[in-house]
């Protein structure tokens, strides 16, 4: 509905929202003469506009979501701990709720990973890494280790620290120069791979050997950490081939550089699991969380490090000098506690583990639209790249991806009843990350939207 189309006087959130509202990573200049979606409330895996309609939370909101909407377990500890202690910092001072979550999520972690420092969200903890790397080197005589390793395409946040290690070259032009020392490897895309593309596992090897060529590159006494996703999020959800953590490992401990496991997404079940580290075997350093920890009923994250990196700090006038106003707020930290609460006594991690399989032969049901070149995932993770031709996997052009991406499928799902993404950062890629509460009624749901309109937008390329 347009404003010309409504009744005089009469103005919607909607309207309110584009008068003064700046939303995040939006095209302002399309909603002109068109009102703003604004979703007012949710329940299970639905949410519902201000008009009433209801949409498939296909994206569990940004990854987030994990026990569905409208949890009222989650509302009553965020009003009761509100009562009892709204806000206090942890500026060289503790509160309760702090304390406990901090003891279960070490208690969780793999390892020695037995220190957790709060932060308001993913990429506060993806800065808080990088800054702990440096801190860590410069105290124990190496202070030229200093540079990250990444991925190519890879989000780790947008904070100018966090958005050097990303791999995004479009999510980074604007704002440069940035934080210098973010080296690029390749990602773990199977179906575009570059070398041994008929050879999953000596692919891997490949990609992460990649690694360590740019550490000697840079030389080991400056690189300080290595940053991964257990499953990379952007260009559509990269698994890991058999083996690569484990040569990632291998290649770290080598250079002595330290591995920092980035599961803001992937962390507190996405994967069937309390941690991705654990799913695919591997023993990190450091590991940043943060969306799944309270389901995103409030804003919180963690970096969780290794025990061996806390000792310098543990000296006399030592300290991390780093910290956040929010990092660890009482009532998000009571929050995640009921959301873990939660998680386990639903057996939400045995749920996805028991239900991944028909996840994903459900989206593989796609694979018979020309449009569909390919589906990979793992866990309730799933990336869904289009493509022109299947044959040669030939990708749409900028144009096709404005036209038929951005111009078509990502509105008419959002018409028909879906929220998810419709990406074209890499390839033009759908990806979806349903609350963990969800059954095969669900996949059946999107599986039919998705069919719908992709064989549409297949007749406009």
């Amino acid at each position: 509905m347009t404003a010309t189309e409504r009744p005089a006087g009469r103005r919607t959130l909607g309207d309110r929202a584009r008068d003064h509202l700046w939303l995040h990573f939006a095209q302002h200049g399309g909603y002109t003469d068109t009102e703003i979606p604004v979703i007012v409330r949710g329940e299970g895996p639905y949410v519902y506009d201000e008009h009433g309609k209801r949409y498939f939370d296909g994206l569990a909101g940004l990854f987030a979501v994990q026990v569905g909407h409208g949890r009222e377990e989650l509302a009553r500890a965020a009003a009761e701990q509100t009562r009892q202690l709204a806000y206090f910092p942890l500026w060289s001072h503790a509160h309760p709720t702090a304390v406990e979550l901090a003891e279960r999520i070490a208690d969780q972690a793999p390892g020695e990973l037995n220190r957790v420092f709060f932060t308001g969200g993913g990429g506060e903890a993806v800065e808080t890494a990088w800054k702990l790397a440096k801190q860590y080197f410069k105290k124990t005589g190496r202070p030229t280790k200093h540079k990250v390793v990444s991925r190519s395409l890879a989000y780790h946040g947008t904070s100018q620290g966090a958005l050097s290690i990303t791999g995004i070259p479009g999510a980074k032009q604007d704002f440069e120069p940035l934080v210098p020392s973010a080296i690029k490897v390749p990602n773990t895309n199977f179906y575009r791979a570059p070398e041994h593309a008929d050879d999953y596992e000596a692919f891997g090897r490949w990609a992460a050997d990649e690694i360590a060529r740019a550490i000697e590159r840079e030389g080991p006494d400056t690189v300080a950490a290595v940053f991964l996703e257990p499953l990379q999020n952007t260009g559509g959800c990269f698994p890991p081939p058999p083996g690569y953590w484990q040569r990632v490992r291998e290649i770290c401990d080598a250079y002595d550089v330290l591995l920092v496991s980035d599961e803001v997404i992937c962390a507190f079940g996405r994967l069937g699991y309390d941690f991705g580290a654990n799913r695919y075997g591997y023993q990190p350093d450091i590991i940043t969380v943060a969306k799944g920890l309270t389901s995103g009923y409030a804003p919180l994250g963690a970096m969780i490090a290794d025990e061996r990196l806390m000792a310098p700090f543990l000296e006399d006038g030592s300290s991390f000098t780093h910290g956040s106003t929010y990092g660890g707020h009482p009532v998000s930290c009571a929050v995640a506690l009921a959301n873990l609460d939660l998680v386990e006594r639903e057996d939400l991690y045995g749920r996805v583990r028991a239900n991944e399989a028909n996840f994903k032969s459900t989206l593989e049901k796609l694979l018979d639209l020309p449009i569909v070149g390919d589906v990979r995932g793992a866990g309730y993770f799933y990336g869904i790249e289009l493509v022109k031709d299947k044959a040669t996997k030939a990708s749409f052009t900028p144009e096709d991806a404005e036209r038929v991406l951005r111009g078509f499928v990502s509105d008419a799902l959002f018409e028909a009843g879906l929220y998810c993404r419709a990406d074209d950062r890499a390839e033009p890629v759908i990806q979806l990350a349903p609350p963990l509460i969800c059954t095969q009624e669900h996949f059946d749901e999107v599986e039919q939207i998705l069919r719908s309109v992709l064989t549409e937008a297949w007749t406009r390329l």
